[in-house]
């Protein structure tokens, strides 16, 4: 490893312990416990790396990001706080830190970064430097400054390295893994692995042991957990009836509601209060419509990194990118920006041209409705061009099928529930199906039943 390393940090400690280490490692050393003379070493063009802490005794290091992008682009900082929360690992991505450590961080594993942010320098030293780590550049970023970002934020701060299941919830396209993937990166188990398991994982006599011995005392996270059958959840209940001290903790993730399904006798109570120790909801995009700018920015920088030419939206395609309901959520938004980003003719991309990739529509058209005697399937129909054509190009993510009939069918049973006074035997019979599905199908879409005295 060589190169000129800029360490900033006001423990002399660390300023000691670093300098030693990277010496020893074949770098040289500029240690001081003063931004500002950070900052005059940058303007003079000295250093390879930065690493330095965030609070200081004159400023604060994340603020400083953005100048030392300004005075020298492409120079990786790596950020190390005793601030150990999401927040300043959130803060420092959004500066465009390159990497993030909490305090007390393991040397070897800085050390490991910080040859990997030397070797990123040489090979491309007029690029811009992405905080993602490697193999992570695809992934959903957790970005955010609205309330219930902030809110989203603090609970997973405080419940990192609480040793307590976690389950994530949301929409498809918020998230929610990449939730689970932060709060294990930025616990006490960061340095043990991070297992994703599937169903099949838990088959056969061997395959809950053979998943604990590859998780080491580590994270597992179930992801979809809703989707999992019967057996399977049975398999996880023994498994985690059998945990040690030393067992991994436990994450799992789900888009419907977990409770309505145990309640429907689909989903297991005992697995349902085991995975609910803390419970993390993540928002849709349709509840932090202020962070759009700031994801489209993002994911604009992103297509510019991979090679794509500078785009930036006007200010009446931002209005109207604000104004969709994007029921895809992030990850519709980053197909739909990035679509933009490859088709526009120039820099700046235009109203008309947001228009055009979400089907001229600025929120989600109802199922029903139309022009006078437009039959429900031609209604349908046009919805679902839209949906499929506002995708860039690029397929829905899988259960497409299931979607659908959840949004044509809840609208239909609360019309009807509505229609009949809330009373579910006429509700049923009105539907044409039997009481006890109708029962099931009011639990699994969380319809809320009203009952009232007059009958139709």
């Amino acid at each position: 490893m060589d190169g000129t390393v800029l360490v900033a940090d006001d423990d002399r400690t660390i300023r000691t312990v670093l300098t030693q280490a990277l010496t020893r490692a074949g770098c040289k050393v500029h240690a001081t416990s003063s931004l500002t003379t950070l900052m005059r070493w940058v303007g003079e063009g000295k250093g390879d790396l930065v690493i330095s802490d965030v609070i200081m005794p004159d400023g604060n290091g994340l603020e400083m990001l953005p100048k030392i992008g300004q005075e020298r682009p492409g120079l990786p900082v790596i950020v190390i706080s005793a601030q150990n929360t999401i927040m300043t690992a959130i803060q420092a991505a959004e500066a465009d830190a390159y990497d993030y450590l909490p305090k007390p961080f393991d040397l070897p594993d800085l050390m490991k970064r910080a040859a990997r942010a030397l070797e990123t320098k040489r090979r491309a030293p007029a690029s811009r430097v992405g905080s993602a780590p490697p193999g992570e550049e695809d992934e959903l970023p957790l970005v955010g400054r609205t309330p219930q970002m902030q809110a989203l934020y603090r609970l997973v701060a405080r419940v990192m390295n609480a040793d307590l299941p976690v389950l994530i919830t949301g929409e498809s396209g918020t998230g929610k893994s990449l939730i689970a993937r932060a709060i294990h990166d930025f616990s006490d188990r960061r340095n043990l692995p991070f297992v994703i398991a599937t169903a099949s994982d838990l088959e056969g006599a061997d395959g809950p042991s053979a998943l604990m011995a590859r998780a080491r005392g580590g994270s597992i996270l179930f992801d979809e957990v809703a989707d999992l059958g019967e057996e399977a959840q049975a398999r996880i209940v023994r498994m985690l009836d059998s945990f040690s001290d030393s067992a991994p903790r436990v994450m799992a993730t789900s888009q419907t509601d977990l409770m309505a399904r145990m309640e429907a006798g689909v989903f297991r109570q005992d697995l349902f209060y085991r995975l609910g120790g803390v419970s993390v909801a993540v928002p849709s995009l349709r509840e932090r419509v202020d962070d759009i700018p700031l994801l489209a920015a993002h994911f604009l920088a992103r297509a510019e990194r991979d090679g794509i030419p500078a785009r930036r939206l006007s200010d009446d395609a931002m209005d109207l990118i604000r104004a969709y309901s994007w029921p895809g959520n992030v990850r519709q938004l980053e197909h739909t920006i990035r679509r933009l980003a490859v088709t526009s003719p120039e820099e700046v991309i235009t109203r008309s041209e947001v228009e055009a990739v979400l089907g001229n529509q600025p929120e989600i058209e109802p199922l029903v409705g139309g022009g006078d005697g437009e039959k429900l399937s031609a209604s349908v129909a046009k919805h679902l061009r839209r949906y499929f054509d506002l995708h860039g190009g690029v397929l829905p993510s899988p259960g497409l099928y299931t979607r659908i009939l959840r949004e044509v069918e809840m609208p239909l049973i609360e019309i009807a529930l509505d229609a009949t006074g809330g009373n579910q035997a006429k509700c049923a019979d009105l539907l044409g199906i039997n009481r006890n599905t109708l029962r099931k199908k009011i639990t699994d879409l969380d319809i809320r039943v009203t009952r009232r005295r007059k009958l139709m």
